[in-house]
C-alpha cells in the first residue's frame, strides 16, 4: 500500500436493524454514523450497493461512506459493488470494525493484511479480490472463551464499555484528515501512543453481556 495513497471510501461493518444496533458488532457502524453527523451528512439507501451511503467533504476532499445492508458475513458485496461503480482502489479504502483482540477504548490502525477470523474482513478480501485495503480497529474486549463470542459480539453492549469505544471513535476521527491526505505513519503513530483506561475485568457474567 502506497504511503501517499488517497482515502477515498471508508466502510463501516455492522449488521442493519434495531436488534443489532447497540451490539459490539457495530462498532464500524457507530464510526460512520459519529463521522456523517460531524459533517452533516445523511445516509441514504443505495440499492445498487446494496448498503446505505453517504458523500461528505472531509479537509477539501470528497469522501464515500458506506454501510452494507447484507449483514455482516456478505459486507463484501457492497464495498465491491461501490469501490467498481466509483472507480475506488484498494488502498483508497478504509474499512472500520470491531476487534476482538482490542479492549474497549483501543483503536488501531492497519495497512493490510488478513481477516483475523473476522467475517465481515473475511468477505471484503473475497469480494474485493485482495487484501489490500486499510483496517480501523475498534477493540471491543473477549468474553475470555472462543463459545462466548457469538453471544458476546451480538449481545447489546453495556454503557461503559460504548463509552470507552466512543472516545476511541473521536480519536480516530481527528486522525481522519491525515488519512486523507496519505499520511498513514503519522497517524498510527498518534492512535498506537495513545493510552486509555480500559475495562480491566471481564463481566461477571458472560451470558449475559
Amino acid at each position: 500500500m502506497a504511503e501517499s495513497a488517497p482515502l477515498r471510501l471508508v466502510v463501516g461493518l455492522g449488521n442493519p436493524g434495531p436488534e443489532y444496533a447497540q451490539t459490539r458488532h457495530n462498532a464500524g457502524f457507530w464510526l460512520v454514523d459519529e463521522l456523517a453527523r460531524q459533517q452533516g451528512g445523511r445516509f441514504r439507501p443505495e440499492s445498487k450497493f446494496q448498503g446505505e451511503t453517504c458523500r461528505i467533504t472531509l479537509a477539501g476532499r470528497d469522501l464515500w461512506l458506506l454501510k452494507p445492508m447484507t449483514f455482516m458475513n456478505r459486507s463484501g458485496h457492497a464495498a465491491a459493488a461501490l469501490a467498481r461503480f466509483h472507480r475506488i482502489a484498494l488502498p483508497e479504502i478504509l474499512v472500520a470494525h470491531d476487534d476482538l483482540d482490542l479492549p474497549p477504548g483501543v483503536v488501531r490502525l492497519k495497512r493490510a493484511g488478513g481477516h483475523g477470523g473476522h467475517n465481515g474482513l473475511r468477505d471484503l478480501i473475497a469480494q474485493l479480490g485482495g487484501n489490500d485495503f486499510a483496517r480501523l480497529r475498534l477493540g471491543i474486549g473477549h468474553p475470555g472463551s472462543s463459545h462466548e463470542v457469538l453471544n458476546h459480539v451480538l449481545h447489546r453492549i453495556s454503557r461503559p464499555e460504548q463509552e470507552l469505544i466512543e472516545h476511541a471513535i473521536d480519536d480516530a476521527l481527528r486522525e481522519l484528515p491525515q488519512l486523507l491526505a496519505g499520511q498513514w505513519d503519522r497517524a498510527m503513530q498518534t492512535l498506537h501512543s495513545r493510552r486509555v483506561d480500559s475495562l480491566s475485568t471481564a463481566p461477571a457474567n458472560p451470558a449475559a453481556n
